[in-house]
């Protein structure tokens, strides 16, 4: 784990080489949404690395009026508090701190929840890789080994696989796991354009946001973090949140499918989406149908039986072709270079 950090990108410079990383002075800031994390907010600002430029707090009309707590009793002078009128959820609350970060000069921004169940000293592993110019998003997945799950109850295992595998098919991000997890880091540029659209302001945030920066194009990488858990309550509950998500998921996932196949791109992907699919429905339809109008005890002839099959066959082969372009269509090539590199242009 790097230990004293430095960062100086020149301007129009290719990507750094790892050796040539270092964190103090690459313009990344914390952002923490506050709600009801009164008692470990303190701890959680305390254990910020002084490389990290600024921290936005953001008083998301929180009950405990967090703001005035932490204007009152955090001496860091890199604290900057903002409130919220009205509770926006942690979507909202996290994208007002992205906005005021990036107002101020930010260039990383690391969502940072306040309950004090992120270990702080994996900052370094989600920033680098951005630094790098080697992903546009990074966040946390505590799924990479079973040592790191021993402190997570099971009905969360069990809940966060599940959602997880509901993610990839919904944002088109195969090679990445646990979407909920709020341990993220985003570029500045980009998190500018996923501010334009309506991401969900409540805990499908995380997960939304995913659907977003895979409309943009963007590389997201999983970095393994372990769970932890003390005596904080998480506001988070699996039991309540499978149903709503699973719709939304569904929804994410009908319009990614129409983006992707039809609206963005034509592939032979979609070729293979649509034959598969009229060849499956034709085939269960003529199935169906001669289920209904048949003879009682009358078997189905070898004619009927092929008509009905092959089609089914032949539809499951190509759309589980089309599934295959999707999995390997995850992006590969970094956004924020080529954003930046636009907006020095603009700048001469």
């Amino acid at each position: 784990m790097p230990s004293e950090h430095s960062v100086r990108l020149a301007a129009g410079r290719t990507a750094p080489a790892p050796s040539d990383i270092t964190l103090t002075g690459g313009g990344v800031w914390v952002v923490i949404p506050c709600f009801r994390v009164r008692e470990h907010i303190l701890s959680v600002i305390e254990k910020i690395p002084p490389w990290v430029e600024g921290i936005v707090c953001v008083d998301d009309g929180c009950p405990e009026a967090s703001a005035d707590f932490i204007e009152e009793n955090a001496s860091d002078p890199r604290v900057v508090v903002i409130r919220l009128p009205q509770n926006q959820g942690v979507g909202g609350a996290t994208m007002a701190g992205y906005r005021e970060a990036d107002r101020l000069g930010a260039r990383v921004l690391v969502k940072v929840d306040g309950d004090d169940q992120m270990d702080l000293s994996y900052l370094p592993q989600l920033v680098i890789p951005i630094l790098l110019e080697e992903a546009d998003y990074t966040k946390g997945n505590r799924f990479t080994s079973i040592s790191h799950l021993g402190a997570m109850p099971r009905i969360r295992i069990f809940g966060n696989a599940a959602l997880s595998f509901a993610a990839k098919v919904s944002t088109g991000y195969w090679n990445v796991f646990d979407p909920t997890n709020g341990f993220t880091a985003i570029d500045s540029l980009v998190a500018r354009r996923v501010m334009e659209k309506k991401v969900s302001k409540r805990y499908f945030f995380e997960t939304d946001i995913l659907y977003h920066l895979g409309t943009l194009r963007a590389v997201v990488r999983d970095v393994p973090i372990p769970a932890r858990y003390g005596e904080e309550v998480s506001n988070l509950r699996i039991g309540a949140i499978v149903g709503p998500f699973a719709f939304r998921h569904l929804h994410n996932f009908v319009r990614r499918i129409v983006g992707q196949y039809f609206v963005r791109d034509f592939t032979v992907a979609t070729v293979e989406l649509m034959a598969g699919a009229v060849a499956l429905l034709f085939g269960v339809g003529y199935a169906l149908r001669w289920l209904a109008l048949r003879e009682p005890g009358q078997a189905a002839s070898a004619g009927v039986v092929m008509a009905a099959a092959l089609p089914v066959i032949i539809g499951v082969q190509l759309l589980l072709q089309a599934l295959n372009f999707y999995v390997l269509n995850v992006p590969s090539k970094p956004l924020h270079p080529y954003l930046r590199a636009v907006q020095r242009l603009a700048r001469t």
